[in-house]
């Protein structure tokens, strides 16, 4: 169940052809229980990402926001005490307090009634179309949502085989929203100003290649754009780091400055893995690696763990390699999301993973659990 448990960078943004725009948002709340008195907008442009703020006077807010094409926006709602300045809403994010919409250029309208997500969006037909979408996605949304819940019960009750069945569903569900709902969109509706934003999510963060032949039914317009050339080189790369492609070569210097090559491992069966001390997912993945690798480190098989610990972390990612006993190699450049390996091989979501046969050759991808000793326990025989 690798989306369900890995640490993402998600930057997910819908473009059309470049052209300096504002989009004027007007929200107003109507029959809202709770007191809000902010209201905080996500966005991005080009690939950076923005935060904008707007006080609420008289239930009302409204934004001007210069963006470059249509554009997702996540809204935010948050009270603060007026005398102190500080949060009185807790700092975890509830569904009732937050609204995504696309916006475009022109006016828009947002009105919210009941609660702050419950909103009506009139002035943008990217909005509409998303509605749509999301429409179609929710049977699949709401049947993952029990699937999760069914999955978190049983871990916590030690039922690990029935957790794992629960979790091939999860995978199941998950494959068919995205082929018969994002997939389908895409390729039905390619002239939509929603269909990158589909084939994006159908894309995923592994395995991209699979969407080239949607993306080339796209028009050239979104092909060009950064969202499109964005998704078009990770498409190159995916297709690089496919099952039985010869992994790239790279060189960064280990945890005492001192350059180490993974054209060094040739000869052993090697997991290329790349964590960072700062991710959850990761350090609870690390006992069963832990686990695999003093079973068949004597046997051919080795680590190379590539880091995305964030610079001037060292010490950290240090600490982390000894409280977790990674007996291994490591190497990293410290430079977080930017690592060079890690965008060498399209790394979006951590823990990510490449198993090398002794040639060089990817045979595996992105093992968890006890699937890396159960390939390796039919490799090394």
């Amino acid at each position: 169940m690798k989306k369900h448990t890995a640490v993402l960078l998600v930057l997910i943004v819908f473009i059309l052809p470049k052209a300096n725009s504002q989009a004027v948002i007007t929200g107003s709340l109507k029959n809202v229980k709770d007191t809000i008195n902010w209201v905080y907008a996500y966005y991005a442009v080009d690939g950076k990402r923005i935060a904008d703020s707007i006080e609420v006077k008289n239930d009302k807010y409204a934004f001007n926001l210069n963006i470059t094409e249509p554009t997702q926006v996540t809204l935010r709602a948050r009270k603060f005490e007026v005398k102190t300045g500080v949060a009185a809403l807790s700092n975890r994010t509830t569904k009732k307090d937050i609204a995504t919409l696309f916006i475009e250029k022109g006016k828009i309208t947002v009105v919210s009634v009941d609660s702050f997500s419950n909103t009506t969006v009139k002035g943008s037909k990217t909005n509409d179309e998303f509605v749509k979408l999301t429409a179609l996605a929710k049977p699949y949304n709401d049947q993952m949502q029990e699937l999760n819940k069914q999955f978190s019960a049983l871990l916590k009750e030690q039922k690990k085989e029935e957790a794992k069945k629960v979790e091939d569903q999860l995978d199941a569900v998950d494959a068919k929203l995205n082929e018969e709902v994002y997939a389908a969109y895409a390729r039905n509706n390619p002239q939509s100003p929603l269909a990158l934003y589909a084939l994006q999510r159908y894309a995923g963060y592994e395995n991209q290649e699979k969407a080239e032949p949607i993306f080339n039914l796209l028009p050239k317009n979104a092909q060009e754009s950064f969202a499109g050339i964005t998704l078009k080189n990770k498409i190159e790369i995916s297709k690089k780091t496919g099952i039985g492609k010869y992994a790239m070569n790279f060189t960064q210097n280990d945890t005492l400055g001192k350059p180490v090559s993974l054209a060094s491992f040739k000869g052993k069966y090697v997991l290329v893995d790349f964590w960072a001390s700062w991710c959850g997912p990761c350090r609870r993945e690390n006992p069963n690696v832990v686990k695999t690798y003093n079973t068949y480190k004597d046997k051919g098989f080795q680590i190379l763990s590539v880091s995305l610990d964030q610079p001037g972390a060292k010490d950290k990612w240090i600490k982390a390699i000894h409280d977790d006993n990674l007996t291994w190699t490591h190497v990293s450049d410290l430079q977080y999301w930017d690592n060079e390996v890690a965008k060498q091989y399209g790394i979006q979501a951590i823990p990510a993973n490449f198993l090398l046969d002794p040639d060089g050759k990817i045979i595996a991808k992105n093992l968890r659990g006890e699937d890396l000793a159960a390939k390796l326990s039919t490799v090394l025989k």
